[in-house]
């Protein structure tokens, strides 16, 4: 769990991985220099815990520092990041880890259905991202599909192999970095998905993407030193590329990944175009009522 100020549902994040059905993990909270109350609340977690580990950072790194810097020191084979706002069901761990190791090697992650809520904890809304792979697919296929479909970052908090990570690029530190390891990770292997919504994701004023307006804000919550990109879907797409040249996976596979990258991104953005043009549209006809 990375967190940097987040003493608001910090104490509830935890209390839902404590609650957890399946118990034999550690948990480590990697503090990036909080200045409200979270390493208090922390900590009192940790001396009534011996599964959690708290690291307290002297400076602020930037949020893709922290979650690299929570997986550097993974020796199980299975790894899952956790939000400090947001919350798991108590069987998330179990049953994820049921699919998990009850599936092929080549399935390399596993992800519930997100149920996100509120400030309060009411339920808002269920979504299942299409982000589902088959294991027989080349890598190419798996890359396509989710380059075409992954617009939330619900699945950076799935169950995966820890091996599978490590042959990826990691998390970036640039806006939308997620999306990016997405695709990485299809390169290496499938993905599954749970049906049930054992994920709690909360929607606040002070979530990342909300409190940072602008790109560059964004930029900044991913590394304080970081210049925004002029052009975040350029940035975006030759990330996708440095991500596909190294991918472990053959000269022919990359070169169909390279293939299939083009026509995705642009039948993709050209529909998200639409998209917020539509919903511009209508929303100007419900003001002009």
């Amino acid at each position: 769990m990375p967190v940097y100020n987040g003493e608001r549902f910090v104490d509830a994040a935890l209390r839902s991985i404590r609650a957890q059905s399946f118990g034999d993990f550690e948990l480590i909270v990697s503090d990036n220099a909080s200045e409200d109350g979270t390493l208090e609340i922390v900590r009192e977690h940790e001396r009534d815990d011996e599964r959690i580990c708290l690291i307290a950072n002297d400076a602020n790194r930037g949020a893709a520092w922290n979650y690299e810097r929570v997986f550097a020191d993974c020796s199980s084979p299975y790894f899952k990041w956790a939000a400090a706002d947001d919350m798991l069901a108590p069987e998330c761990v179990e049953r994820s880890l049921e699919l998990l190791e009850a599936s092929e090697p080549s399935v390399i992650l596993v992800f519930p259905a997100t149920r996100y809520i509120d400030e309060d904890g009411a339920e808002l809304r269920v979504v299942l991202d299409r982000l589902e792979t088959r294991s027989e697919d080349p890598p190419h296929r798996r890359f396509r599909h989710v380059v075409a479909n992954a617009t939330m970052g619900n699945v950076a908090f799935a169950l995966m192999r820890s091996e599978a990570l490590r042959k990826t690029r990691g998390h970036g530190a640039f806006p939308s970095a997620d999306i990016v390891l997405f695709a990485e990770l299809a390169l290496v292997g499938a993905f599954s998905a749970l049906p049930d919504p054992l994920f709690l994701r909360r929607e606040h004023a002070g979530a990342s993407r909300r409190a940072n307006t602008s790109v560059e804000d964004v930029a900044a919550f991913f590394d304080p030193n970081a210049r925004a990109p002029k052009h975040e879907l350029t940035r975006l797409f030759v990330e996708h590329l440095r991500g596909i040249a190294a991918a472990p996976i053959s000269r022919r596979e990359q070169a169909l990944a390279v293939a299939v990258l083009v026509p995705t991104w642009i039948r993709r953005h050209d529909e998200l175009r639409t998209r917020a043009a539509r919903m511009r549209r209508r929303v100007e006809r419900r003001f002009a009522r």
